[in-house]
């Protein structure tokens, strides 16, 4: 792993970030919690990359709420092309 941000997903829609902070603290500092509403994923930030790696490793495949949570890597965001919209 090369960062300490984790991509969670296949959860349930009613997690809270509160659940997801303690669950994965267990495992070390968590940094800050987000869950896309409406979505069943979310991405944690860990404390470094040791903890990351540990929570990924524990809780990848593990059940939570009733759902098979998937936990990897997040993945930097993609770039967009910048939209013109016609303007001269």
């Amino acid at each position: 792993m090369q960062g300490s941000k984790l991509y969670v997903g296949n959860l349930d829609y009613a997690v809270t970030s509160e659940q997801l902070d303690e669950l994965f603290g267990k495992f070390g500092e968590v940094k800050e919690v987000n869950i896309i509403e409406g979505k069943g994923f979310g991405f944690v930030e860990m404390g470094d990359q040791v903890q990351a790696e540990k929570a990924k490793e524990e809780l990848n495949g593990t059940d939570f709420n009733g759902r098979t949570m998937r936990v990897d890597e997040a993945r930097p965001p993609k770039k967009k092309p910048r939209r013109d919209f016609g303007r001269f």
